[in-house]
C-alpha cells in the first residue's frame, strides 16, 4: 500500500497551472490534429471560447468544498432522524476521455448536532462533479465531505449517471444508466438503515 498515491498527493505534486495563451495554443493544436484549420474564420474564436468554458466546467478545482458546509443550523427543536435531498441534477467530465457524464445525485444524513441548509448539499456536488472525475470517486468525495464536516451519524449517497464516453464512442450504447452508492455510520452498520434510503428513493419514481 505504500505506492498507492492520493488525489490529494496527485494535486500537491501538479505543475504550474498554463497560461490562459498556453491553454488557447493547445486548443489549437487539438483542432489541428482533428483535421481542421484552426485560422479559418468559424474557428478563430474557438480557442477562446474553449478555455472560457473550461473555466467554468471545472470551476470545482477552485472551491473548497468545506465552506459550504461551514454553518450549521442546531435550533432544529431536537430533529434527529433522516434528512434526504434527492435528485440533485450534475454534469461532471469523466477523467479518462474528458468526455460528460450527466446524472442525478440523492444525499441523506443522519445529523448528530444540527443541519445545514439543503442547497449546500447541491454545491457539494457541483463542487466535486465539476472536476475530472470518475462517478465512484464523485460518490466516494461527497460523503467524505459531509460526513467530516457535520460529525453525522451516517451518510448515504446514490449517484445515477450516463456516461457519453460509453454512448458516444467505444462501445457506443446509449441509455446506459451507472449506479454507485456510497455509505458510512448507520447507513454501513445497520442494513435496514441502507433499505429505508433505497425505498425512500423509489417512492420518488
Amino acid at each position: 500500500m505504500d505506492d498507492v498515491v492520493t488525489r490529494d498527493e496527485h494535486k500537491a505534486e501538479a505543475p504550474a497551472r498554463p497560461s490562459r495563451e498556453e491553454a488557447e495554443a493547445a486548443v489549437r493544436t487539438l483542432i489541428a490534429w482533428a483535421g481542421d484549420d484552426p485560422a479559418r474564420e468559424g474557428l478563430l474564436e474557438t480557442p477562446r471560447r474553449v478555455v472560457k468554458a473550461y473555466e467554468e466546467l471545472f470551476a470545482g478545482y477552485r472551491q473548497d468544498p468545506a465552506k459550504h458546509l461551514a454553518r450549521v443550523f442546531d435550533d432544529v427543536d431536537g430533529y434527529k432522524d433522516l434528512v434526504l435531498v434527492r435528485d440533485i441534477p450534475f454534469i461532471s467530465h469523466c477523467e479518462h476521455h474528458i468526455a460528460p457524464f450527466i446524472g442525478k445525485a440523492h444525499i441523506a444524513y443522519y445529523p448528530r448536532r444540527g443541519v445545514v441548509g439543503l442547497s449546500k448539499l447541491a454545491r457539494i456536488v457541483d463542487a466535486f462533479a465539476r472536476r475530472l472525475q470518475t462517478q465512484e470517486a464523485l460518490s466516494a468525495q461527497i460523503v467524505a465531505a459531509i460526513d467530516g464536516a457535520l460529525n453525522t451519524r451516517g451518510v448515504a449517497v446514490m449517484i445515477e449517471a450516463e456516461h457519453t464516453c460509453m454512448s458516444m464512442r467505444g462501445v457506443k450504447k446509449d441509455g446506459v444508466s451507472t449506479v454507485t452508492t456510497q455509505f458510512t455510520g448507520v447507513f454501513r452498520s445497520q442494513p435496514n438503515e441502507q433499505t429505508r434510503f433505497l425505498t425512500l428513493l423509489r417512492g420518488a419514481r
